[in-house]
């Protein structure tokens, strides 16, 4: 199923919390079908341009834009249609069971007067087949794994069938072989359903390795976007986090590779 192309752009954006500004005068435009990926040291506003994305912050001034209309003026219900966030390190509700959890997706197309219809479960059952975890269903979220929890919760984000997808850190607290995993699903999620993917990832390597497109990010402003294979440089990782390094060809995927120089290697 292909996904409809939602023009995504954010123009000018200012934001922040209270008075200390953490974005400074962010002009992106995310493309569209396509799997971008923030990068950028603690800090540096990764989360908050998400979160300003998802409307969860109100910017002190510039826009985000979705074909041609401010987020601002979007109903809250239509947007959720268009737009889905699964932040960092979200709360799992006590005893809840993985189905409930899931089908909380579908909050955006049910009225307060009518339950889920057939079309609702259809979409929690295909969301918790991509994810294969179809046979966790009726278990309680609180008895599963680190990488199960956030199948169910990418499955969650699936659900709400939405056009773009916002993640934070989609992969952090898993070991590396649960990383690869739930890269490789939203990898076939992107391509066969054209969704929009938007994530912050802390591993630049396996950011350069599923990126389409990078953005990163120093002390608030962009410093530079485009495929990994033109930004991904040793001058680039320097300046955004301070790391001496040699970039080399990937042997499996031929996207960049970070080899860290350190100060204690051994010269064989």
């Amino acid at each position: 199923m292909s996904k409809k192309r939602q023009l995504f752009e954010a123009k000018n954006i200012v934001a922040g919390y209270d008075k200390k500004i953490i974005l400074d005068d962010i002009d992106i435009s995310i493309p569209s079908n396509k799997i971008s990926v923030i990068i950028g040291a603690n800090g540096c506003g990764k989360s908050t341009l998400l979160k300003t994305f998802a409307r969860l912050i109100k910017p002190n001034s510039g826009e985000i834009i979705i074909d041609g209309k401010k987020i601002t003026s979007i109903p809250s219900k239509q947007l959720a249609k268009i737009l889905g966030l699964l932040p960092q390190s979200p709360v799992v509700p006590e005893g809840i069971t993985v189905w409930d959890l899931v089908s909380r997706g579908r909050f955006p197309y049910q009225s307060f007067f009518k339950g889920m219809n057939q079309t609702d479960f259809d979409a929690v059952e295909e969301a918790l087949e991509i994810m294969g975890i179809l046979d966790l269903a009726n278990r309680s979220v609180d008895e599963l794994s680190g990488g199960q929890r956030q199948r169910v919760w990418i499955a969650m984000a699936l659900a709400q069938q939405t056009d773009i997808l916002l993640l934070d850190e989609p992969t952090t607290y898993l070991d590396i072989t649960y990383q690869v995993e739930i890269l490789d699903l939203l990898t076939d999620l992107n391509r066969k359903r054209g969704t929009t993917i938007v994530m912050i990832l802390h591993d630049i390597n396996l950011s350069a390795r599923y990126a389409d497109y990078i953005f990163a990010l120093h002390k608030g402003k962009l410093i530079d976007q485009g495929p990994p294979s033109k930004i991904i440089t040793s001058e680039l990782i320097d300046t955004v986090f301070g790391l001496d390094c040699t970039v080399i060809q990937d042997p499996v995927s031929y996207s960049p590779l970070i080899v860290p120089k350190g100060r204690h290697y051994v010269n064989s």
